[in-house]
């Protein structure tokens, strides 16, 4: 086994903006905050992205610091620091608003970038970070530099407006690994062309793009894992909400580790259960997870 996997998360990060002030945020920021504290000492995580020349850039690079998050690909640009406006339901599920134009829209390609690529084990990368055509250009040179054999983890997180058809199809050819939830699977069925319960559809993708993995959630469902040949459904660990903020990119962070670490799926699943109804537990994206 590898030791340390090589793990990098590429988009976004931004802060959530919420009623009762900001918490830091961002969907592969939030997994790569996950990752660190999920694997003790056997990865090295990093995070490409980009925050303004302001106070919310140094806070934001400041946070990674602390969770032990390599920050040395993360670019001070001349844009804002990413902000979402998140607000709440009265069954504590989060919507957003984002900010345009934001520093993270703006991914610079650099020689950097390319010697990163090349000897890593997992990238995690989104939709939202490719609202931009510099930025999407960007995270798609990136992936195209990894290693064949690296895991590829595309988690969808939509977010409407922003996204496209061609953004989610050239992603899912990019991808080996696959993250979606219930209201996202309807969107990309239909955006792919295909038919079918949802059992169906995960098949159907899985074969369409030569995936070797699917996570598929369902919130108080549970989830539907599949892997190369193996599917199985994860009950949820149940808990008491405070927001569900994180919970998915808490979950993608356990998933990928597991891959990695070649671990039955069955114990992958049971354990990215437990990571994010203990992120659904707690305020905010990010809470330190070293104890799971």
């Amino acid at each position: 086994m590898k030791n340390p996997f090589n793990i990098v998360g590429i988009g976004e990060v931004l802060w959530d903006i919420f009623p009762d002030g900001p918490r830091f945020g961002g969907a592969p920021a939030n997994m790569i905050c996950a990752i660190t504290d999920l694997s003790g000492k056997n990865a090295k995580v990093s995070m490409i992205s980009a925050v303004g020349a302001d106070q919310l850039g140094d806070d934001a690079i400041a946070y990674l610091a602390n969770r032990q998050v390599n920050i040395g690909l993360i670019e001070k640009v001349n844009y804002p620091t990413g902000t979402v406006t998140v607000m709440l339901d009265g069954a504590n599920q989060a919507s957003y608003q984002f900010a345009d134009n934001c520093a993270w829209d703006n991914l610079v390609w650099s020689s950097k970038l390319a010697e990163t690529a090349a000897s890593i084990d997992a990238v995690c990368f989104g939709s939202l970070a490719q609202r931009n055509a510099g930025s999407r250009e960007t995270i798609h040179r990136f992936i195209q530099h990894v290693p064949k054999q690296a895991l590829k983890v595309f988690d969808v997180n939509l977010r409407a407006p922003f996204y496209s058809t061609e953004v989610i199809l050239q992603s899912l050819e990019l991808a080996n690994v696959l993250k979606l939830n219930e209201e996202e699977l309807p969107i990309i069925a239909k955006v792919v062309g295909i038919s079918g319960d949802n059992h169906e559809l995960l098949q159907q993708l899985k074969q369409l793009y030569q995936l070797t993995t699917i996570a598929f959630t369902q919130g108080a469902q549970g989830a539907v894992l599949l892997h190369h040949d193996e599917v199985i459904e994860v009950p949820i660990v149940a808990t008491t909400v405070i927001d569900t903020v994180g919970a998915g990119d808490s979950f993608t962070a356990a998933l990928t580790l597991g891959l990695l670490q070649n671990k039955p799926l069955s114990e992958i699943g049971e354990f990215a259960s437990l990571v994010s109804s203990y992120v659904c537990s707690q305020r905010g994206a990010t809470p330190v997870l070293t104890h799971l």
